[in-house]
């Protein structure tokens, strides 16, 4: 691209690329400063679905025309299938098509990350003022929960289908602790999901931040419609960003560029710009200016059993919430251990199934859904070219340890356990899937058809304090000056549960010492 087709436009001292979970929620905090001003570019368009906002509509939203709809690699793993990976394009991002889980995982999950990186601040303590700042909890200001933050947590209760409250007593008779919700540090245990709903109506990280009067600040300009195709760089600066959109193709400066495009796009718009594997970028046919081997790997998402079918004796009413009303999270070994959970049953008031297996109709069946917490399994992604249009390559690399299947196991037989109860008797006709198994070979090919995404990719721009580390315990991308990555990609391993507010704990994290420095 040469100067006499690039016009140029205003600086920004700061541009957030991506304005999804973590790009809207640093746009809100960013802009507080208003001597700092704030350029956020996003690929899709305002939310304006009706659907979005309807709680149990989101598993609809799935392939509509703000779904960047990814799709994997074969995986070995899971019978040769190719998985739909759902991710929002839109302002809001994947906050618009999410079940609404709001988890913040369990202490010793940012334990991992502390060891990682070498920094307290990614700690359980660490992050608790983060965590406060997001949250509008019902028992908020208690000292655990916060109050009067953008997000609403909701504790559901008359809502709760009967099929979920079943559930819940099935796994309390098997000495799971009852919880009031996911979020106090204690995970092992049955509860109601706590969501991100008010009013009945889903509540996206746009509605919760970008409010009208966050878009009114002058310092604040929101870009739609466009896509960041390179980074241009001088020395060990980004000096520029070549974006194209329904402007056509023009230069941006900025000071300073925080990368929040997501797991997928922030390690491929780096790839592009020629910083990451030398080997994956000349296959790509992209120059490499910074060889960062790690860009691109470590990529990990949670998997699901889809499902632990069963055929109801009466009618199931449909779900006054979202479908998956219910998660138990419990030790590997049984149902008594206490800790950081191993695997997870989810109670779905709904005949869930992988694309394996034909689903009954809705009101006849529901399904126990089932997984593993920290799978050990580690993918990567790779860009096909130097385009935006050219695909990227996501191979999640799924269930390819021999403890994840392992663990998988057990979570099914785990499913079983608490479907066979007496507690669900009431609503039981008879077990549909997975039906007889008779041999660990038969179960793992089972688990194979069935597993389905929970939607939690991370950790491919980790953080850390090792030399291969992408990104510091700061944020900063290593081999520059003024470049951050601020999403889900820095994770160096998944949180038990959904990852959606250990995401946007992270952005608040990084807009409190942006704002306050220490």
């Amino acid at each position: 691209m040469t100067s006499a087709n690039v016009e140029r436009r205003a600086d920004a001292d700061i541009v957030i690329v991506g304005g999804g979970s973590a790009g809207a929620l640093l746009a809100a905090r960013l802009s507080e400063e208003p001597d700092s001003r704030v350029l956020l570019i996003e690929a899709g368009e305002e939310a304006a679905d009706p659907d979005i906002w309807n709680p149990a509509a989101w598993p609809a939203l799935q392939g509509r025309s703000y779904d960047w709809d990814y799709r994997t690699e074969p995986q070995t793993g899971t019978a040769g299938r190719v998985h739909h990976w759902a991710r929002g394009r839109l302002v809001g991002g994947s906050s618009c098509l999410h079940a609404m889980g709001y988890m913040r995982g369990h202490p010793l999950d940012f334990q991992a990350w502390v060891d990682a990186t070498g920094d307290d601040r990614w700690s359980w303590d660490g992050l608790l003022p983060a965590f406060q700042a997001i949250e509008d909890h019902p028992l908020g200001g208690n000292g655990l929960y916060g109050k009067g933050g953008p997000m609403p947590v909701h504790l559901p209760t008359d809502e709760v289908s009967p099929v979920a409250r079943a559930f819940i007593e099935a796994g309390a008779s098997l000495g799971l602790p009852r919880l009031e919700g996911h979020n106090s540090g204690q995970m092992i245990g049955v509860t109601p999901n706590s969501l991100n709903i008010r009013d009945g109506q889903r509540v996206t990280v746009a509605d919760a931040w970008l409010t009208p009067a966050v878009r009114s600040r002058k310092n604040l300009t929101i870009l739609t419609g466009s896509r960041v195709r390179r980074l241009k760089l001088e020395g060990n600066q980004v000096r520029g960003l070549e974006v194209v959109g329904r402007q056509g193709r023009v230069e941006i400066l900025a000071d300073q560029i925080v990368l929040c495009a997501g797991a997928l796009e922030s390690p491929a718009l780096l790839m592009r710009s020629g910083i990451g594997p030398h080997d994956i970028l000349d296959a790509a046919g992209v120059s490499c200016v910074i060889d960062m081997p790690e860009i691109g790997r470590n990529l990990q998402d949670h998997l699901l059993g889809a499902g632990n079918l069963y055929a109801a004796r009466k009618p199931v009413p449909p779900s006054r919430l979202q479908h998956s009303e219910s998660m138990a999270y419990m030790r590997a070994e049984g149902f008594t251990g206490t800790g950081r959970p191993e695997i997870v049953v989810g109670c779905g008031v709904a005949p869930i199934v992988s694309e394996r297996f034909l689903a009954p109709a809705a009101g006849t069946a529901y399904s126990l859904l089932f997984g593993i917490t920290h799978p050990t399994s580690r993918g990567s992604l790779r860009i096909s070219g130097p385009e935006l249009d050219d695909r990227l390559i996501i191979d999640p690399a799924y269930l390819q340890s021999d403890r994840d299947r392992a663990l998988f196991r057990q979570a099914l037989e785990a499913a079983r356990a608490i479907g066979h109860r007496d507690e669900l008797a009431g609503w039981r006709e008879r077990e549909l899937l997975p039906g007889t198994l008779n041999s660990t070979a038969e179960m793992d090919d089972f688990i194979a058809r069935s597993v389905i995404t929970h939607h939690h990719p991370c950790g491919t721009c980790r953080m850390g304090k090792d030399p291969d580390a992408v990104v510091d315990a700061d944020l900063r991308l290593k081999a520059l000056d003024n470049l951050f990555v601020v999403d889900a990609s820095v994770m160096p391993s998944l949180t038990a549960g959904p990852i959606h507010a250990a995401a946007l704990a992270i952005a608040e994290t990084f807009a409190r010492r942006k704002i306050l420095p220490s």
